[in-house]
């Protein structure tokens, strides 16, 4: 299922990747804050990708990289959430969907159900493989795929909603 779209890929000089990075960026912070609310929600709904993706696939690679890098570190800053144990994971998570999504976002150039679940699988599986690397154990390295399939289901379709929903600004 493809859905024409106005993609961007904006530019660090234009004042549109600061306003729309800071718009995500807030996402980022509230959703988290808002799942943390239920047990395991956090881990279990994966909160702080989905923003990014967003942002990475409709404005593109600077805007989805600010998104992903800035989210885990003011969402540490202000509530010590993602711990610093997990922060280094998160953030190459994070780097990772922002290049997948504004990678298939130019190579395709439309929205497409199957590309965005391919982007949400190749970020979860490489940066699986960064996570065991760093932490050294591979149950926790695999945790996105033990309790966080309701995030990732979440992005792959609530992510295709929103964008659809937004195709056309």
């Amino acid at each position: 299922m493809k859905t024409s779209a106005k993609l961007y890929s904006l530019p660090l000089n234009d004042i549109r990747t600061y306003l729309f990075t800071s718009l995500f960026v807030i996402g980022n912070i509230a959703l988290p804050q808002f799942c943390h609310l239920f047990p395991y929600g956090g881990p279990t709904l994966l909160p702080i990708y989905f923003f990014t993706l967003i942002g990475a696939y409709k404005f593109g690679f600077r805007v989805g990289i600010l998104t992903a890098i800035l989210s885990p570190i003011i969402n540490y800053g202000l509530f010590g959430m993602p711990t610093l144990a997990i922060l280094p994971p998160i953030l190459i998570k994070s780097m990772l969907l922002a290049i997948a999504a504004s990678f298939a976002a130019h190579l395709l150039k439309r929205l497409s159900f199957a590309a965005l679940l391919g982007v949400v699988l190749s970020y979860q599986i490489i940066g699986t493989a960064f996570e065991w690397a760093i932490c050294g154990n591979f149950f926790q390295a695999i945790q996105d795929f033990q309790i966080g399939i309701p995030g990732i289901l979440i992005q792959w379709f609530g992510g295709y909603a929103l964008l659809k929903a937004i195709a056309k600004l």
